[in-house]
């Protein structure tokens, strides 16, 4: 079956505000269907870390919660806590990093609910029966919202190679013991002869499983590290890698497992809407964004979250790398993410539609 996904592009003919269009882009996908009058509604994003640019700007989430109160909804910003060591990992420095990047009620006018509590385990566990887990353990706000709203910056990933919507949505909205899970199947391999000794690596392990040895390189407690990935986003050497217990596809498939637990019961009651601009290499959990891959794409809206993602890959792969981005000289048509990452991103979005989420199969109707 093929699903429509709706897309404006950067550039506008008729000289319209992306804000406005970012609106009409819900309408076209059916937001008014999936809200009902008194819906509690869950705007799932990521608020940034702090330090870090590329996240969905504030204004874009203040048309997002307009438009579910047009339509009688209730709705509320929210993620989940993170499982590293950063600004987001309990409730309270989530929410004052979040207000801090610009999310409080005064510009998007709509409250902040974190999604698993104060400390990471307010959670519902939601059962599957898929292939990885029976069950998965999701936020308890996420569960109990009766609609949801999943707003996506379209990223490269130092784990799973894509960030989109799928990542958003399962990784983002399991609870903090719910992301160990998910991440139990990698862990860090340092390659001693490009080690520069700069700590750097050691000081973002929220753990303590890396230290620098006598030897100068960087040494991994592997009894101690659960494979979060910190330090080979940390690292600007390319001297950690990832030696995966089973293989890269597992992360990505425990990933859409999540998602499974996360609309079970919403249907027809999501809607997804990505945007694919500011495309940086890695996640917005790291402290800074480094230069785009590609320029500005668009923004893309569907209720189809397999077709979002595979059209916010598909046109991230016809772009043209841009000069001084870690894609310089990457030509339109060449997989801009695999290329980046060293990682295929694309296994989420292959396990997603076997299990029934949606379809690969879309069609791209631009929206002016």
């Amino acid at each position: 079956m093929t699903s429509q996904v709706y897309f404006a592009p950067i550039r506008s003919l008729k000289k319209r505000s992306m804000i406005t269009r970012v609106g009409t882009l819900l309408e076209k996908a059916g937001l008014g269907d999936a809200i009902a009058e008194g819906d509690l509604v869950a705007v799932k994003l990521h608020f940034g870390e702090s330090g870090n640019t590329a996240f969905v700007h504030p204004v874009y989430l203040r048309e997002v919660v307009a438009r579910i109160k047009e339509h009688g909804g209730k709705p509320f910003l929210t993620d989940a806590n993170t499982l590293y060591s950063g600004q987001r990992a309990n409730g309270i420095d989530h929410i004052e990093c979040a207000i801090r990047n610009g999310f409080s009620f005064a510009t998007v006018e709509a409250p902040i609910v974190i999604a698993d509590g104060i400390d990471g385990r307010e959670a519902v566990d939601v059962r599957i029966d898929a292939k990885h887990f029976e069950t998965v353990r999701i936020g308890s706000v996420a569960v109990h919202a009766d609609a949801m709203v999943a707003v996506t910056h379209v990223k490269g990933h130092e784990a799973t190679g894509f960030g989109g919507a799928l990542k958003n949505v399962g990784m983002g909205l399991g609870c903090r013991s719910a992301k160990q899970r998910m991440h139990a199947d990698f862990k860090p391999d340092v390659i001693a002869e490009k080690c520069t000794a700069c700590r750097r690596c050691e000081r973002r392990c929220p753990v303590g499983a890396i230290v620098v040895g006598p030897d100068r390189f960087a040494i991994v407690d592997f009894d101690t590290c659960y494979g979060c990935g910190e330090c080979v986003a940390a690292c600007s050497y390319g001297a950690i890698g990832i030696q995966w217990k089973t293989t890269p596809d597992a992360l990505q498939e425990k990933i859409v497992e999540h998602v499974m637990g996360v609309v079970a019961g919403k249907e027809g009651k999501v809607v997804y809407l990505s945007f694919v601009t500011a495309i940086s290499p890695d996640c917005d959990c790291w402290s800074f964004s480094d230069a785009p891959i590609v320029g500005d794409i668009g923004v893309l809206a569907s209720t189809d979250i397999v077709a979002i993602d595979q059209a916010a890959y598909d046109l991230v792969t016809a772009a043209s790398g841009l000069p001084g981005s870690r894609a310089e000289g990457m030509g339109a048509g060449e997989d801009k993410f695999t290329k980046v990452t060293g990682i295929d991103g694309t296994a989420a979005i292959r396990y997603a539609q076997e299990c029934g989420l949606g379809s690969s199969d879309y069609e791209l109707v631009t929206v002016e």
